[in-house]
C-alpha cells in the first residue's frame, strides 16, 4: 500500500473527506476502461452459443483474483484499534457470560425453593 492510499484509508476510517483530489480522475479512467472492454464485440468474448466458456481452472483462478482484489479494498484496523475492539469484545462476553449463569443459577434456586428437592 502507498503512502497516499494510507493516508486515504485513514481519512475514510476516520469519516473524514478523501484528501486526494485525483480520485475522481481515478474514478473516470477505470469507467473508461470498462467501456472500452464493452465496446468489444461479444462475437470476440463468447463461443458460439452465445455464454462465455471458461474452464475449471480459469474459474478458479479468477476467483483468486477477485479475493485478492476484495482483499485489497479492506480497511484494516491499526494495532490500537484491534486492541481496543478485542479488549471490548472480551469485557463484554465476561459480563453478559456473569449475567446468564447468575439468572441460571437463580432460577434453578427458585425452582428447588417451589419445588422442593427430592433427594
Amino acid at each position: 500500500m502507498t503512502t497516499e492510499e494510507g493516508e486515504v484509508a485513514e481519512n475514510e476510517r476516520r469519516g473524514e473527506e478523501p484528501a486526494d483530489e485525483n480520485l475522481d480522475d481515478q474514478a473516470g479512467a477505470a469507467a473508461a476502461a470498462e467501456a472500452a472492454d464493452d465496446a468489444t464485440p461479444a462475437k470476440d468474448r463468447t463461443s458460439k452459443k452465445g455464454t462465455e466458456r471458461v474452464g475449471l481452472f480459469g474459474r478458479v483462478g479468477r476467483f483468486f483474483r477477485e479475493v485478492s482484489s476484495e482483499l485489497r479494498k479492506v480497511i484494516w484496523p491499526t494495532r490500537n484499534e484491534l486492541v481496543t475492539y478485542t479488549t471490548v469484545v472480551i469485557v463484554f462476553v465476561t459480563i453478559m457470560t456473569a449475567l446468564v449463569s447468575g439468572l441460571d443459577l437463580g432460577f434453578a434456586k427458585g425452582i428447588f425453593w417451589v419445588f422442593g428437592n427430592k433427594k
